[in-house]
């Protein structure tokens, strides 16, 4: 019996769309997962050591993986004209992309796309990394000029008193027409072609079980919500769990390669090869 370490986020989106395999509520055959739950940034550098089967990335790490592991079709954490969001304690004074240059930066680690985003949209910032579940605070503590924003922070700053001054998801809509991919599945080729889709089965039908129970995945992903209340975990969960989730689709897979596109031309990412897997074949690699 094959047993898979399956690795995510421990945020309402991650456990909505793993909802189904967790609660056993879909059929396996003989495969097994082990669920292992870590904040990005650390499931990001533990697959920088190549320490898991299935894991969730961020696409700016996933620029730094393309050797050792692919993409699941499914599985994504897009932003269609929404993204994370550059908040301060007071409204930018003019054009935000010129107010931001020099200023102390709040960001929620280096391989996260969300501080990919920020230094293409603005590469002359001083980044200080932070956990992205304390960003808000040391904005509000003034320990930092601005603050990075990702998950339910993206709802919630403004109750805080917070002001934003870029949606970046909004900004790279403007600038591509595309939405902004920022998390996928990324799984390790060394399980083999018929092991990864097998497994790329399982987490597809896992997303889909829980769009088609959505109540009852629901009530599931609040109890990783952080204190949200019922309607903004609802809210955020349908921003990040949808049709794209189900399968990034050719917008989606384009959406991919030029975002790894122009971070390699800024220097950001070392260029490399994005491959797919599906459900039935892997798709051709396709250079970045």
């Amino acid at each position: 019996m094959p047993t898979i370490r399956l690795a995510h986020s421990p945020d309402a989106d991650d456990a909505f769309m793993f909802y189904g395999l967790a609660e056993g509520k879909i059929p396996t055959a003989d495969r097994a997962y082990v669920h292992e739950l870590a904040d990005i940034q650390t499931l990001n550098e533990r697959a920088m050591r190549g320490e898991l089967d299935v894991t969730a990335v961020s696409i700016h790490a996933y620029a730094h993986l393309t050797e050792a592991y692919a993409l699941l079709s499914h599985g994504a954490s897009m932003g269609d004209r929404y993204g994370p969001r550059l908040v301060a304690r007071e409204a930018a004074a003019g054009d935000p992309r010129a107010a931001i240059r020099g200023r102390r930066v709040a960001v929620p680690g280096p391989l996260t796309t969300a501080y990919l985003a920020l230094k293409l949209y603005q590469a002359d910032f001083e980044p200080v990394m932070t956990p992205f579940d304390r960003i808000e605070d040391v904005v509000l503590a003034g320990e930092v000029d601005c603050g990075l924003l990702i998950h339910e922070g993206q709802l919630t700053y403004a109750r805080r008193g917070l002001h934003l001054w870029v949606d970046l998801g909004e900004w790279w809509f403007g600038e591509t027409r595309l939405p902004l991919p920022l998390g996928g599945n990324a799984i390790r080729r060394a399980l083999g072609p018929k092991l990864m889709v097998q497994v790329s089965r399982d987490l597809r039908a896992s997303i889909a079980y829980g769009l088609e129970h959505r109540d009852d995945a629901l009530r599931y992903a609040l109890s990783f919500a952080r204190g949200l209340d019922r309607s903004t975990t609802d809210e955020f969960v349908g921003m990040y769990v949808n049709q794209l989730t189900l399968d990034y689709g050719e917008r989606g897979r384009r959406a991919v390669r030029m975002l790894l596109e122009r971070g390699a031309k800024a220097g950001l990412v070392p260029p490399g090869e994005v491959s797919f897997v599906d459900d039935g074949m892997a798709r051709q690699p396709t250079r970045c």
